[in-house]
């Protein structure tokens, strides 16, 4: 599973962060990844200086081997509060993907 960091230019991303961001990932989805083959995260500060209850956002899209990306997003007051939420959104739509997938 390859995990690939994109930050605005209002985000600095430094290493520690993006280290910090592929963990989330990889944990939140260490039970499906031999489903997935690829993650876009992409964080964004959306107000830039200004501060304010959900101005970060996080954007994840994970590919699944043969099927369309699914996409998920969460805004949140600071970027790892965001990253979690969208990776916890994230586990959540590929487990109910894959269960849907075993099923039919």
């Amino acid at each position: 599973m390859i995990i690939q960091v994109n930050t605005d230019n209002h985000i600095t991303g430094h290493q520690d962060f993006i280290a910090q961001a592929e963990a989330t990932v990889s944990d939140a989805l260490s039970h499906v990844s031999e489903h997935v083959t690829r993650v876009e995260v992409h964080l964004n500060d959306e107000n830039s200086q200004k501060s304010g209850p959900e101005d970060k956002r996080c954007m994840m899209e994970a590919r699944l081997q043969g099927l369309p990306p699914i996409a998920v997003t969460h805004k949140a007051e600071t970027l790892a509060f965001a990253l979690d939420g969208a990776a916890e959104k994230l586990k959540a739509a590929l487990e109910h993907k894959l269960d849907r997938l075993q099923h039919h």
